[in-house]
């Protein structure tokens, strides 16, 4: 695809009534974002991180917890392979998301879905699944998404920037990383409407604590892991009990009422027999 053409598909998409409705989506967590960000960029020069290699870090990497995880060990010279290791670990719950993201985007062509797969993020898909809930492809997904991920981009590297341009005039004393941690709640809540969404929360913060002395910050991994099973196993068991519920009685077709076929009565309305 040429840059004409890319530029032009790029300008449609804006242009697009669902990217704004995606920039919408995300704006109440912004504040939160740009705190994160602010942290994240104020701890990797407090951490020795030269100026220069701290940008190219949050413009590459642009994954708070993962950068956050590997600066302890990057300041004591831990092994390149235990750094990276611990980064992947922080990183395997976008693993889970890019295989729920694959229903949407799975037409798209490698370096698009590639893209994707950069700018995408835990708020986006937050957003993104309250807005498309059922797995199926639509129009305005692509536009959704390119909106709430804009908005999510600037968030964190302005915000980020800023702190590593002014790090030696923040200080980390002041818990900003906190608000980051409040948008993030706020948008978990957001999320818990049904028995499953909520039994898998309290097993994930139950697995997380319980975890909480592996190395790596591998609780995390162990967190999604708990969750993700916990779902599961509460909506089979929801689709075992809806399967067992009793049906409603399917009556023979009565000619005085005009059917020609049997049955089945609407739950919660009477059905009788007798003629209009």
């Amino acid at each position: 695809m040429s840059l004409h053409s890319m530029r032009q598909r790029a300008q449609a998409i804006a242009r697009d009534p669902a990217y704004r409705q995606g920039v919408q989506a995300v704006l109440a967590t912004m504040l939160g974002i740009a705190a994160w960000g602010l942290v994240t960029g104020v701890a990797m020069v407090k951490s020795g991180m030269s100026v220069p290699l701290a940008l190219f870090m949050s413009l590459i990497v642009y994954a708070g917890s993962a950068q956050l995880a590997v600066l302890p060990l990057m300041v004591v010279g831990a092994p390149l392979w235990v750094v990276w290791f611990t980064a992947i670990c922080v990183n395997l719950r976008f693993v889970i998301l890019s295989s729920m993201w694959r229903h949407y985007f799975s037409h798209l062509r490698r370096p698009h879905r590639l893209a994707l797969g950069y700018f995408s993020g835990d708020v986006i898909f937050v957003a993104f699944s309250q807005r498309f809930s059922t797995p199926e492809k639509t129009p305005e997904q692509l536009p959704f998404f390119w909106g709430a991920a804009t908005v999510n981009w600037l968030s964190w590297q302005i915000a980020s920037i800023a702190g590593i341009l002014l790090a030696h005039a923040i200080p980390l004393e002041w818990g900003l990383g906190f608000a980051g941690v409040l948008a993030l709640l706020g948008v978990l809540y957001s999320m818990l409407k049904d028995a499953a969404t909520w039994m898998a929360c309290v097993v994930a913060c139950g697995a997380a604590v319980a975890a909480f002395a592996l190395p790596l910050k591998l609780n995390i991994l162990v967190a999604i892991a708990a969750a993700v099973t916990a779902g599961l196993l509460m909506e089979a068991a929801e689709r075992r009990a809806q399967r067992l519920r009793p049906q409603p009685a399917i009556r023979p077709p009565d000619p005085a009422r005009g059917e020609k076929h049997p049955v089945m009565p609407l739950p919660g309305h009477a059905d009788t027999k007798e003629p209009r």
